[in-house]
């Protein structure tokens, strides 16, 4: 029962969140709309037993993220005129709305017709930082590997990019 409840409060500061960063026309608003939304999804994946995720929902989106988001955003002091005019903002977010109900429909009927069985889908340790970082450096240790290469290559080329851009300027 109590489960029941902190997913409904924790769902409700997500959906609300959503609606400020949708509908709120300051940047800073809106960041911190995504912010209490980044935080309520990570209330969601400690109520899922979900560790590692809870964790780096936190650190990286909550912590690190926004943190560049909030100095961007007050360093570039945005104010509300220099944004773009959106006149049809509402009408383009109720269009969605109206797009998204027969598939909402269509999960809720899905959902009402699965069976009345337990829905302990996951063994005991599941998304335990040891679980995750055997599957990551035994099962998938080559993609891992090749996908930082990638991020250093990324990496230097932007430092070489930026040194031939600060060149050029002089």
């Amino acid at each position: 029962m109590i489960s029941t409840i902190i997913f409904a409060v924790l769902a409700f500061f997500a959906i609300v969140g959503a609606l400020v960063m949708l509908f709120y026309k300051n940047p800073i608003y809106c960041a911190l709309g995504l912010l209490i939304c980044i935080l309520a999804i990570a209330g969601l994946f400690a109520l899922l037993s979900a560790p590692f995720l809870f964790m780096a929902q936190i650190i990286v989106y909550a912590g690190a993220i926004m943190t560049l988001f909030l100095f961007i955003l007050m360093f570039l002091n945005i104010q509300e005129e220099h944004l773009p005019k959106e006149p049809s903002k509402n009408l383009m977010i109720l269009i969605g709305i109206i797009l998204m109900i027969p598939i909402d429909l269509l999960i809720l009927k899905a959902i009402s017709k699965l069976p009345n069985a337990s829905m302990q889908i996951t063994n005991d340790g599941f998304g335990s930082l040891k679980n995750i970082g055997l599957n990551l450096y035994v099962n998938w240790l080559f993609p891992f590997e090749l996908i930082s290469i990638l991020l250093l290559v990324a990496l230097v080329g932007a430092i070489v990019l930026a040194k031939k851009n600060k060149r050029g300027n002089k």
